[in-house]
């Protein structure tokens, strides 16, 4: 007859609880991760260029847990860890994305609340806008600038199809806010624009039928080449949904060609993000009384700016070309862009 089995304390077994293991928050820094600029983004896979530069083979990369839903477009400059061969069926990671620069955002409408980046570090934003078929609307170019000035980028007017009309009339709406204003004509290679984009990251906006794909293929030969080796990425291929970044032929400088972006809401930008972008007029609004749009009387009829003309600092003009340009954050009904006067 066999005897019962006596147990003890040594019988029992206990699972730690989660307080007990050590475990430690240290990441590793990946002090040695390659720099890399994004040139394409398509389902959860980025197309990088170590270095910025053009000349090396592309690498694709996903990104690295560690990151979580960090946001990552064109533009970006990152980390990559990895295979950074750029030979086929490799993959590289993200472990990190550097501070931005500039930021071009736009939201679906005037009244979402969701910002979407559109492209990071751009130094130019070059609006493309035809003096005729399809005739010009300083709706449009208005609120380009509004985004730009407000993600700080620089701005600059290129006015195509100069055979068909004059464009003095319609550039002068814009000469006294000062920035670069290029006119182009159709079957002339576009000599001024490639000079401003030389040595620079610029995204390229316009409407459809304004020459925009005409500008980029005459500045970007090999464009659809590598267009084609760029966005084969993933499971999908570049499509005009998405912004792409291409190399100048020269290997000195980027364009971003944005065909996805028809329309920039307004929502994330107040009228101190657009006069932040002035330098001499930054410091006078802080005279300004609490949620003034700085468009003068009737509305903010204490706008500091009017005190800035009244005592010779500020030209009339410019300043009421200014005031033409934040309108578009008031008056424009959602969508202005797809829409403008």
């Amino acid at each position: 007859m066999s005897r019962p089995r006596q147990y003890d304390e040594s019988d029992v077994r206990v699972r730690p609880g989660r307080g007990s293991r050590p475990r430690t928050k240290r990441r590793p820094d990946h002090a040695n991760a390659e720099e890399a600029m994004v040139v394409a983004v398509d389902r959860g896979r980025w197309t990088c260029a170590p270095g910025g530069e053009a000349d090396r083979p592309p690498v694709t990369a996903m990104r690295a847990r560690e990151l979580g839903r960090t946001p990552i477009v064109v533009g970006d400059r990152v980390g990559l860890v990895g295979d950074l061969s750029g030979a086929p069926d490799t993959l590289a990671r993200i472990v990190r994305v550097e501070e931005r620069r500039t930021v071009l955002r736009r939201t679906a409408d005037d009244t979402d609340p969701y910002e979407r980046l559109v492209v990071a570090n751009a130094d130019r934003l070059v609006i493309v806008t035809s003096l005729a078929e399809p005739e010009p609307r300083t709706g449009f170019v208005d609120r380009c600038l509004v985004a730009a000035y407000a993600g700080g980028l620089e701005p600059v007017l290129c006015l195509t199809k100069a055979d068909l009309a004059d464009p003095a009339p319609f550039a002068a709406h814009y000469a006294e806010l000062e920035f670069p204003v290029v006119v182009t004509r159709r079957g002339e290679f576009p000599t001024a624009l490639a000079e401003l984009l030389e040595g620079r990251v610029s995204a390229l906006v316009g409407h459809s039928g304004v020459g925009k794909s005409t500008l980029v293929n005459a500045l970007l030969p090999d464009a659809e080449q590598r267009t084609g080796r760029v966005s084969g990425v993933g499971k999908g291929r570049h499509t005009t949904t998405a912004a792409l970044a291409l190399p100048l032929s020269d290997g000195h400088g980027w364009v971003v060609d944005t065909p996805g972006v028809r329309s920039f809401g307004l929502a994330h930008v107040t009228p101190d993000d657009v006069i932040a972008a002035f330098d001499d007029l930054a410091a006078a609004v802080e005279d300004c009384p609490r949620g003034c749009g700085h468009l003068g009387p009737p509305a903010d009829p204490e706008c500091a700016l009017d005190a800035l003309v009244g005592d010779g600092a500020l030209r009339p003009g410019r300043l009421a070309a200014l005031r033409r340009v934040l309108v578009a954050l008031r008056a424009a009904p959602p969508g202005a862009l797809a829409a403008d006067r």
